[in-house]
C-alpha cells in the first residue's frame, strides 16, 4: 500500500488530535531517516501509522489480542494502554502489508525493545520527539542524536523511567532490557 493510501486510512480511524500527532511523527521520521540513511518512504509509513490501535478502548484491546492470539502480559492488564503498540504492529502487517521490520519498529515505539534496529530506534525517537510534543528537553536530545543515536534512546527511555517512577507505576520489562542493553553499548 502507497503512502497516501496509508494516510488516508489513519486518518479515517484516529481523532484529529492523534492524527496530527502521527503526521508529525511521520515528519520526525523522516528527519531522521534522512540523517540516519535509512529508506524515506519506510520511515514516513512507519511513522504516520505507529498508532493506528492507540485509540480502540480497553475492551477492543484485550477482544484483538484474544483473537489474534496476541500475548499479554502482566504489565499489559494493567496497563491495557501499552497494547496498542502489538496491536499496531499486527495491524500494519495485516492491514498495509508492511514486513517485519517496520512492524517491529511499531512494536517497539512505545516501551523499546532488546535489539532494536535504526528504523525501531527513528520511530521510538520520533515519538518523543516530534513537533506536537514541545518538550523543554528537545535541544538536548538532539545533541544526544549527534553523538550517538543510543545515547538519545538511553536518555529517553530514562525519562520514561523517572515518569513511571513518580508515578508509582509498573515499568515494563522491555524498557528495563532495552535499557539495560543499551548501557552496554553506549
Amino acid at each position: 500500500m502507497n503512502l497516501e493510501e496509508i494516510q488516508k486510512e489513519i486518518k479515517s480511524r484516529l481523532s484529529e488530535k492523534r492524527y496530527y500527532h502521527s503526521q508529525c511523527v511521520m515528519e520526525r521520521c523522516e528527519e531522521l531517516a534522512i540523517k540516519f540513511d535509512l529508506n524515506v518512504e519506510t520511515a514516513k509509513k512507519v511513522g504516520i501509522s505507529h498508532d493506528i490501535a492507540k485509540e480502540l478502548t480497553d475492551e477492543e484491546k484485550l477482544e484483538y489480542c484474544e483473537v489474534n492470539k496476541i500475548e499479554v502480559d502482566e504489565i499489559e492488564r494493567k496497563n491495557i494502554s501499552l497494547l496498542h503498540a502489538k496491536i499496531g504492529a499486527d495491524m500494519v502487517k495485516k492491514y498495509f502489508g508492511f514486513d517485519d521490520i517496520m512492524s517491529n519498529a511499531i512494536k517497539a515505539h512505545t516501551t523499546g525493545l532488546p535489539k532494536m534496529d535504526k528504523l525501531s530506534k527513528i520511530l521510538f525517537i520520533a515519538d518523543r520527539t516530534s513537533k506536537d510534543r514541545n518538550l523543554p528537553d528537545i535541544d538536548y536530545i538532539n545533541e544526544l542524536l549527534e553523538k550517538d543515536i543510543n545515547q538519545a534512546i538511553l536518555y529517553i527511555l530514562d525519562k520514561k523511567i523517572e515518569l513511571q517512577i513518580k508515578k508509582q507505576a509498573n515499568i515494563h520489562i522491555n524498557t528495563v532490557i532495552t535499557r539495560n542493553e543499551l548501557l552496554e553499548n553506549v
